[in-house]
């Protein structure tokens, strides 16, 4: 077995990192000694590592199987900035250029090989791979080889016929940050991987703090949020791409630095800005769940769901986006009843056969579930996993002290118009009733006569729907129904009409800064590597993370044995990068002392 010393030699001196992460060493050490192996570490865990590091060492060809082919360029930017012999082949290439790296490859100048699933559907390909030395097939994202997974590929399905047509026979090495039990026994079966060679490091994020946001205005919370955390990177997702362009105009027309990515996108508009936004030159991405499957950003500080999502799988995907890099950051789910119809929806027009559809209409009761749960969402999320745990002390539940009011008069007067409209018609029509309104609707059907018609006419319509979805998030009310749900009163609605159980409802959430102020020094610091980004054309967090920069302010090295000394900074960047931020750094020290001198020195009277 290959001396795991090695390996941490490796991390030091390549990577700038003293110490692995949970999870890793095992993963490695697994990898080094032969075995085929599932990694399942949540998002910034720091999976890539489980096979750069193996790759360095190995005497073979490492092949990176990567379901986005907008984010290899970055990868492999990323490898080749640190000194690492890597490239991919993927559909952005010609013939041509497909063959001359083939022939690079065949030659042994490359350490590593990213490629697309789809590429293995192609026997050409296969054939092409067949001639090359591959030692280790690392696949990441591998949950989507699951049909019970969230985000399904067929393609993934020809990995394994792949590496049987493969004369060296690699070993496999799945990767995933989202995996069920039976997401997990389906990788493992499917890549004849040992129940004993998987590594789960559990999916707690200790830097990511959970929110739910209910009964709010989405547009005002965003607006609120985005002004109170102004200047940090930050994604926000819709379910739609009518919804991504309204939010996306929105934020334009209040000056916010934003662009927009969907599949309806041209492809050279939607490439534009994946890289505005990777190189940091827009601050926000309004997008569907097309984007940022794996997305190497290690500076996003927030994801807001705008919209909810499907599955609490996809959900913390795309939530675990934020602080890849370690520092505090923040998941916000802004929760509308209405949202859960148009899941319903996508799921009824959908083509997958009853048992899928079943498995669908679950997994949407459980993001439900976790949007209305009182308990620690961390431990809501983990739980669903399979893995249990304590409360995490940080998320929106756990930390919330707002006041909570008696509402239980107003939510009686909705209850009972409900029940005297007789579960014919949806919230709109009770609001309506409710505020006393005089449209043609209410007139033809005589609604006026109620005893209920009325009852809230000091109180604006907008107000009395959101009471309305209040009480159905809550389980007091039930929306029924696909594309016009009507409403009808719970079990529990009608234990309020009696008088047996009182309604309180919290304030209105307020929006927090999701990250300390940073220092004048990072901010020097940021700006100088960005303009390194964009001579050299690769994205800023490809030089350094803003963790890096960050830890530079906190040691203040002036040496370039101090400047090694700083996590994520190895011999290559230390030759590459050290001399220029050590002459930023010596400035800020210099103006520093001097600014000290002159407030300590005496003066004349």
């Amino acid at each position: 077995m290959m001396d795991l010393a090695a390996a941490q030699q490796v991390l030091k001196t390549t990577f700038g990192y003293d110490e692995f992460r949970p999870g890793q060493k095992a993963v490695i050490e697994q990898v080094l000694a032969g075995e085929n192996t599932l990694a399942i570490m949540p998002t910034g865990g720091g999976k890539s590592l489980c096979y750069q590091i193996p790759a360095l060492l190995l005497n073979g060809l490492t092949v990176v199987v990567s379901p986005l082919i907008s984010l290899m360029k970055d990868q492999v930017d990323a490898l080749n900035d640190n000194g690492i012999a890597a490239t991919f082949i993927n559909s952005s290439l010609d013939f041509q250029e497909i063959n001359q790296r083939l022939q690079e490859l065949r030659s042994g100048d490359y350490t590593l090989l990213y490629v697309a699933p789809e590429r293995l559907d192609s026997e050409y390909f296969i054939q092409a791979l067949g001639r090359l030395p591959i030692q280790l097939l690392a696949i990441d994202e591998a949950h989507c080889i699951s049909q019970w997974g969230h985000d399904f590929r067929p393609s993934y399905l020809a990995l394994s016929t792949a590496i049987e047509q493969l004369p060296t026979h690699p070993q496999v090495l799945a990767l995933t940050a989202t995996a069920t039990e039976t997401v997990a026994q389906d990788i493992c079966d499917l890549l004849t991987i040992e129940p004993q060679n998987e590594v789960n490091t559990g999916f707690a994020r200790d830097n990511l703090n959970l929110n739910v946001v209910k009964d709010q205005d989405t547009d005002r919370y965003i607006m609120d949020y985005l002004k109170a955390n102004q200047g940090e990177a930050g994604i926000i997702y819709a379910s739609t791409r009518k919804e991504v362009m309204r939010l996306t105009s929105l934020l334009q027309k209040h000056h916010i630095k934003v662009a927009p990515y969907h599949a309806g996108l041209d492809d050279g508009v939607r490439r534009q800005n994946q890289e505005d936004f990777l190189y940091d030159r827009v601050d926000v991405m309004v997008a569907t769940n097309a984007f940022g499957m794996g997305i190497d950003k290690s500076n996003v500080r927030f994801v807001i769901h705008a919209q909810v999502p499907g599955t609490l799988e996809a959900y913390y995907q795309e939530a675990g986006r934020a602080g890849r890099d370690g520092l505090s950051s923040e998941a916000i789910l802004i929760f509308r009843p209405s949202d859960i119809q148009l899941q319903h929806f996508f799921i009824d027009e959908s083509e997958m056969d009853d048992e899928h559809r079943h498995s669908a209409y679950q997994k949407l009761q459980a993001m439900t579930r976790y949007a209305n749960t009182q308990g620690c969402l961390q431990q809501f999320i983990l739980k669903y996993f399979g893995e249990p745990s304590e409360a995490c002390g940080r998320c929106s539940n756990c930390t919330d002290k707002r006041e909570a009011q008696d509402i239980t008069t107003a939510a009686q007067q909705v209850l009972s118009c409900v029940v005297r409209l007789h579960a014919r018609f949806g919230k709109g029509v009770v609001a309506q009733v409710l505020t006393g309104a005089n449209n043609q609707r209410v007139r033809d059907s005589n609604l006026s006569e109620l005893s209920t018609y009325g009852l809230m006419s000091g109180q604006r319509q907008k107000s009395v729907v959101e009471l309305i979805d209040f009480l159905i998030a809550a389980g007091y009310l039930q929306s029924v129904g696909g594309q016009y749900p009507t409403l009808t009163v719970t079990n529990n609605g009608v234990d309020v009409l009696k008088g047996e159980t009182k309604v309180h409802r919290k304030t209105a959430q307020k929006v927090q800064q999701t990250v300390p102020e940073n220092s004048a020094l990072f901010e020097q610091l940021r700006t100088l590597r960005r303009g390194l980004a964009e001579e050299q054309g690769v994205p800023p967090f490809v030089i350094f993370s803003d963790k890096t920069l960050h830890s530079m302010c906190e040691v203040m090295p002036e040496t370039d044995e101090a400047f090694v000394t700083v996590k994520g900074v190895g011999a290559s960047k230390l030759e590459k990068y050290g001399e220029t931020f050590m002459a930023t750094i010596r400035a800020a020290a210099h103006a520093e002392a001097d600014a000290a001198a002159a407030v300590s020195a005496p003066t004349n009277d």
